[in-house]
């Protein structure tokens, strides 16, 4: 019970002593401050991006595998140059790819470019045309919002109909539906069979929603005549991906016709490369981050180590009454301790209250989200830093002998 009270009594003093010097404490606790403002801001762009990253590569599928001609991310230049002279992908490839997979396996071929989509006086600009089969609508998760997707006949007989995604849709029809409407994407005419359901944005750099699906007959002969194609394999069972790679693997080098000995002339993407990349990404962030904060704590540890120094000196007439009167070493060691760890704590507590605006600002740029565990980090930051600095100041208060300190003047 004596602890609780001596505790009490230390942060009594401690409070006072903070109250008799204001400007004292706030400047010895910019320091402080600054180091965790930083680590704060740090952490809440880390866990935005981190979020934002997470859901947006969600959309991919976990159980969804990519065959294309290079890898996601390329090394060097060098790389590129390397991987650029490969063979493409072509349509071929892809209906003999999934000839040779399972029935269960899910295969769609994806040929990408831009171009603008008109309705009348309407016009939407630098729309993602997708040109693919009807087995998109289950590797890349499309939900409808109207209508349907395309079907194998409209796909193998290469009719001019598309489906919209909802921000195109809403451009070119603001007030009524675009099912049955004819739309201009680039110089061709498409019927609207479709809207799609409204998807967000892909890593906050581009709308999923700006964009427009047509049968990749269409595309080739509107568009791209020789189209770098892009492979989808929805594996459909997580626990099946990695015998499902294997698999995949095999079936495209016997459809490019290469030799036992030669190396694979294609990549195939996943996933998890994106989320261990991110990873890569958020510790070096993270590093360089808490290198900052760790030198700000430090010069601000420094500073309220200084000080508590000058406190004790000050007040060291007040140990000697209070050790003269009964106090012991450790009543006199928390109350130093407490006042450093206040002073520290309150400097926290400035940080948060101009870290929450920060964030709010930050939240119009990128995604930033502050959240109740780093809120936590930043005052057990704070509490810790004060506890260390205002240690060796406090063992000295403590370790005064009383007689030495009634006669200080």
């Amino acid at each position: 019970m004596n602890f609780f009270v001596e505790l009490s009594e230390g942060l009594r003093i401690a409070w006072d002593a903070i109250r008799a010097n204001k400007l004292r404490s706030l400047l010895t606790t910019l320091g402080i401050i600054i180091g965790v403002v930083t680590v704060t801001l740090m952490g809440t762009v880390i866990d935005g991006l981190n979020r934002a990253f997470l859901n947006s590569i969600s959309m991919l599928g976990a159980d969804t595998l990519y065959v294309s001609r290079t890898g996601w991310f390329v090394e060097s230049y060098e790389e590129w140059r390397r991987l650029s002279s490969r063979r493409e992908v072509t349509l071929r490839q892809s209906r003999q790819i999934q000839e040779l997979l399972p029935p269960t396996r899910f295969v769609a071929p994806v040929a990408e470019t831009r171009a603008p989509v008109r309705y009348g006086t309407r016009r939407s600009d630098s729309v993602q045309v997708i040109g693919s089969t009807e087995q998109l609508a289950f590797t890349g998760g499309f939900t409808l919002a109207e209508g349907r997707f395309l079907v194998a006949d409209e796909v193998d007989g290469g009719r001019p109909v598309c489906v919209l995604g909802a921000e195109v849709a809403t451009n070119l029809f603001p007030r009524g539906s675009a099912l049955g409407q004819r739309v201009t994407v680039g110089r061709q005419k498409f019927d609207v069979i479709g809207v799609m359901a409204k998807q967000g944005s892909f890593l906050g750099a581009f709308s999923l929603d700006n964009q427009v699906v047509i049968p990749v007959k269409q595309f080739i002969t509107g568009f791209w005549h020789n189209p770098d194609l892009q492979i989808q394999v929805k594996v459909g069972n997580l626990s099946e991906l990695e015998d499902a790679r294997e698999e995949l693997r095999g079936v495209v080098r016997r459809v490019r016709r290469l030799a036992p000995t030669d190396p694979d002339d294609f990549a195939i993407n996943q996933q998890s490369q994106l989320s261990e990349r991110l990873a890569q990404v958020s510790t070096t962030i993270a590093g360089v981050g808490l290198f900052i904060t760790g030198l700000s704590l430090f010069v601000g540890g420094i500073g309220i180590m200084n000080i508590m120094f000058v406190s004790v000196a000050e007040r060291t007439r007040e140990i000697g009454i209070r050790k003269a009167i009964g106090a012991k070493r450790r009543a006199i060691l928390m109350q130093f301790l407490s006042e450093a760890a206040a002073i520290c704590l309150l400097g926290g507590l400035v940080a948060l209250a101009i870290a929450w605006p920060l964030t709010l600002i930050l939240k119009r740029f990128m995604p930033a989200q502050l959240s109740w565990w780093l809120v936590a980090i930043a005052l057990l930051v704070s509490l810790f830093t004060g506890l260390i600095a205002g240690l060796l100041p406090a063992w000295r208060a403590a370790r005064m002998d009383p007689v030495d300190a009634l006669r200080h003047e």
